[in-house]
């Protein structure tokens, strides 16, 4: 098994790449670790290097308190990647990582001029759009449960274990209450392509809401939607990189 590579705390490389043409980083999704990426490497084409996000409070970094807000999150993101930004890259982020790989790029743009090729978001209603569901970060244990099996993300084993969920609720509580505080401010609009990328079962994010994303950017914008509900991207993953693998070879042309 191919060595996993710590270019900083923040950064994971499964497989270092000096003759790519192009960086991946790939932005998880609330309660996830930057490794649920990693069976990509197998099947993106051999001029992409691809970046893991690892946040605080989850994987290599379980001991580290997570970021409940997202200024914070966003300022110590953006020390930690602009070293790798000397590149042609690209952004992913699924859900909770597509705002947050969104709200990195506004930062970018605006303080160091630097904006990717591509930002690709999956699974998460367009930021200017307010949640119309009750926050749910601070309910007790039983409910935040039942309000997480809703989104079919976690397996029901890991659910119905005790000492697991003792340590993944708080790093969930943490994730969603980042969510759930997040309040959108307007800025220019990003200056790249944006792709997002839906599930047809997801009762979460709907068409008008992913549609909704073209609205931030002032270059071209795109919608493809796949089978499953919100974790499609693992669900349809074969379905999901073959699209976005064409998306990626237009980008090295």
């Amino acid at each position: 098994m191919t060595k996993i590579i710590d270019l900083n705390s923040w950064i994971k490389c499964p497989k270092q790449n000096s003759q790519a043409s192009l960086r991946l980083f790939c932005f998880p999704y609330a309660g996830a670790r930057a490794m649920v990426f990693r069976p990509w490497l197998a099947s993106l084409p051999p001029f992409i290097e691809l970046y893991l996000l690892e946040f605080p409070g989850r994987g290599t970094r379980m001991q580290e308190e997570s970021f409940t807000r997202i200024e914070p999150l966003i300022e110590a993101l953006t020390a930690a990647c602009l070293p790798y930004l000397n590149k042609p890259f690209a952004f992913f982020g699924h859900s909770m990582g597509a705002l947050i790989a969104f709200e990195l790029i506004r930062q970018l743009q605006k303080n160091y001029s630097i904006t990717p090729l591509h930002l690709f978001v999956s699974g998460r209603r367009a930021p200017q759009l307010p949640d119309s569901r009750p926050p749910i970060h601070a309910l007790p244990t039983p409910e935040f449960l039942r309000e997480l099996r809703h989104y079919n993300g976690t397996d029901e084993a890991v659910l119905n274990n005790a000492e697991l969920m003792e340590l993944l609720v708080p790093i969930l509580r943490a994730d969603f209450e980042l969510l759930e505080t997040y309040v959108y401010e307007e800025s220019p609009a990003l200056d790249c392509p944006i792709a997002a990328f839906g599930g047809l079962e997801d009762n979460k994010v709907n068409i008008a809401q992913l549609d909704a994303w073209a609205e931030l950017t002032a270059k071209s914008f795109s919608r493809q939607m796949f089978p499953g509900g919100h974790f499609f991207l693992h669900s349809a993953q074969s379905c999901l990189l073959e699209h976005l693998n064409q998306a990626l070879d237009a980008l090295a042309t």
